[in-house]
């Protein structure tokens, strides 16, 4: 699976030179990411301060005019192009734009053909997998279950699921050192009693959770991936049978056979049914319970005066985010337990055509040589 793509010197510069570029993408994104969250601490704080500015004027009270905040400033949080110096990389440093319609339309681009080209990578893995499969196939003269499942159906989600999967671990990688030093520096705003004293509590608050999620989560999701492996074996035997029997229903396809199979089929349904059941009950709370978790650490400084409301936004912003990266296995569990089978199931089906190669093409052996060789 992975020799076939990236030890290929065919597929080098797909595996190498385009995966670089989505890297370099992805990157550019998150810093976007970055910029629009400082943005929500400039705007809100404006909106809170124009919210009181508008009580204190209709009481009657004088604000100084250097002092007063206007409707222009709110248009120019939108739509004015502006632009800002932001160091790349330690030591790299650009122009980046400011305002809201100008931080999202780059990131609308660059995440549109970030994700177009990813899906011609994922097909080229695919493609490389497939080319890597037939002609050893061709060699096994004995029948290896599934085959032309895996060729086919496997080999497609496993690119498939990679192309998702992959994507979402780097961008998470990239949030992660990107948004850890801000959430880091954005926790000496807590104000809640010992935990105000611990240097870095929101990030720390974020990975215990993550952390605790996905402990549990293993137990709570450990026989998925067997069900999964098992679900595909019962289904392929029903394939098979089927398609035998389009060619030949008097020895195959028969209804009490099909209705046996596919007895098989529900049993194995039911029961991972069953267990991703009490799974989903153990996400949907603990999703609810993290979006408690800033409100929970900075609600109470924001009557203090310590927090603003333009910071609470920030903040939430910010733990969101690095919270989604910690929690990616866990958001993914269900992807992962079908990656894992199919991981399984591709290894067993190399380990076949290894185990039965007889090193000559079956299909020429059958029928002759190519009568055009070197074609």
């Amino acid at each position: 699976m992975l020799r076939a793509f990236f030890a290929n010197r065919r597929w080098a510069f797909w595996a190498y030179g385009v995966g670089a570029m989505i890297f370099v993408s992805i990157y550019l994104q998150v810093q976007l990411t970055v910029i629009i969250t400082g943005w929500y601490r400039e705007f809100y704080d404006l909106i809170q301060t124009a919210t009181t500015q508008a009580t204190n004027l209709a009481a009657g009270q004088t604000i100084p005019p250097d002092q007063l905040r206007t409707v222009e400033e709110f248009w120019w949080f939108i739509f004015v192009p502006a632009t800002q110096d932001y160091t790349f990389l330690g030591f790299l440093t650009l122009p980046m734009p400011r305002t809201f319609l100008w931080i999202a339309v780059p990131y609308v681009f660059i995440i549109t053909v970030t994700n177009f080209v990813t899906r011609h990578y994922g097909f080229r893995w695919r493609q490389a997998i497939t080319e890597d499969y037939i002609p050893r196939w061709r060699h096994v003269e004995e029948e290896i279950e599934g085959a032309s499942q895996r060729i086919q159906e496997d080999a497609n989600r496993f690119a498939r699921i990679i192309e998702t999967l992959g994507l979402q671990a780097f961008r998470a990688l990239m949030t992660l050192i990107a948004f850890l030093p801000l959430l880091w520096s954005l926790s000496s705003s807590v104000d809640l009693p010992v935990i105000r004293d611990i240097p870095g509590s929101l990030v720390w608050a974020a990975l215990a959770i993550s952390v605790g999620g996905m402990i549990v989560s293993w137990f709570v999701g450990y026989f998925l991936p067997g069900l999964e492996y098992n679900n595909q074996k019962v289904e392929a035997a029903f394939r098979k049978e089927l398609v035998y029997g389009e060619d030949d229903k008097v020895n195959y396809a028969h209804t009490e056979t099909l209705f046996g199979l596919f007895t098989g089929i529900r049993r194995n349904y039911f029961r991972l049914y069953l267990h991703y059941g009490y799974f989903d009950l153990w996400i949907n709370l603990y999703n609810q319970l993290t979006l408690l978790t800033p409100l929970l650490m900075m609600g109470p400084g924001m009557f203090t005066g310590l927090v603003t409301f333009g910071l609470f936004q920030q903040v939430s912003s910010a733990f969101d985010r690095v919270d989604g990266s910690f929690r990616i296995v866990l958001d993914n569990w269900t992807v992962l337990t079908e990656l894992r089978s199919i991981w399984k199931r591709l290894h067993e089906f190399e380990l076949n055509l290894d185990k039965f190669d007889s090193g000559k093409d079956v299909g020429d052996f059958e029928v002759g040589p190519d009568p055009v060789p070197g074609q």
